[in-house]
């Protein structure tokens, strides 16, 4: 009986060692906005990713917070699910309040929202301040940074001397933070990437600003192997339909390379 227990032991700590290899590789998907039909190449129709939605829910995926798997990857806290998938959304689109919150709403997912501030209230296209705090107060949306005015980094430091660039970066990186933090009482730690550009630098000057971790478009699963300041995320397109995401995220559920 001994034998069998200890057995049974060691068998159940080999599945919940797999569980946990499985979830150290995790997909983070972004979009950026939703409309009935398809306005450019960022436009995800409002049909298809009630679609993505519904094929998460039937496959057994689990929506989680990218908070969770950051912590996951930094310190191995929480265990995430062996299907886990993050959905994020850049920019702050007025459709995200329109077209996206309904479904969140509906399938009851955790959202990450990455913002620059400068649009908020002032730009056509983009969503108010009070339209943030209905994201917010709805529970299912956590708010974060995408620099303050999203800036292309690769012209700027081109464009700038080194010194000039320094405190562009420095600028974009802290007003952003401190604008979301004031206005909406969060803790901004997290970043996403304009255009999904990044260097050692700019990683330095995130940290340095008090960011915990960034985000990318690389189009990978992201884990323990990526750097915490440049971590990937898959790009969501229109043409991606429940075949393509079903292929998607079978291929990013391989076993990562230690």
């Amino acid at each position: 009986m001994a034998r069998w227990l200890r057995l049974g032991w060691a068998f159940g700590l080999l599945l919940c060692l797999s569980a946990v290899a499985a979830a150290e590789s995790v997909p983070i998907l972004v979009y950026h906005r939703f409309g009935p039909t398809v306005a450019d190449s960022m436009t995800v129709r409002t049909e298809v990713f009630a679609a993505h939605l519904r094929y998460l829910k039937a496959q057994g995926y689990q929506v989680v917070p990218l908070h969770d798997v950051v912590d996951a990857l930094r310190t191995g806290s929480p265990v995430l699910p062996a299907k886990a998938v993050v959905i994020s959304v850049d920019d702050g689109h007025h459709s995200v309040y329109t077209q996206m919150l309904p479904l969140v709403q509906r399938y009851q997912i955790p959202v990450t929202l990455f913002i620059y501030p400068s649009a908020i209230s002032n730009a056509s296209y983009a969503m108010t301040w009070e339209q943030l705090r209905a994201l917010q107060q709805s529970g299912w949306f956590s708010i974060q940074s995408h620099t303050y005015w999203h800036p292309n980094f690769k012209q700027e430091k081109r464009r700038l001397t080194p010194a000039a660039y320094r405190d562009l970066v420095q600028m974009q990186l802290l007003r952003s933070k401190q604008k979301l933090e004031q206005t909406l009482g969060i803790q901004a730690d997290l970043l996403a990437w304009p255009f999904g550009i990044y260097d050692d630098d700019l990683q330095q000057q995130a940290r340095d600003s008090g960011y915990v971790a960034a985000f990318s478009i690389d189009g990978r699963s992201a884990s323990r192997s990526d750097p915490l300041l440049a971590l990937p995320r898959f790009l969501m397109a229109d043409r991606i339909d429940e075949r393509a995401l079903a292929t998607l995220l079978r291929q990013s559920s391989k076993p990562s390379e230690p």
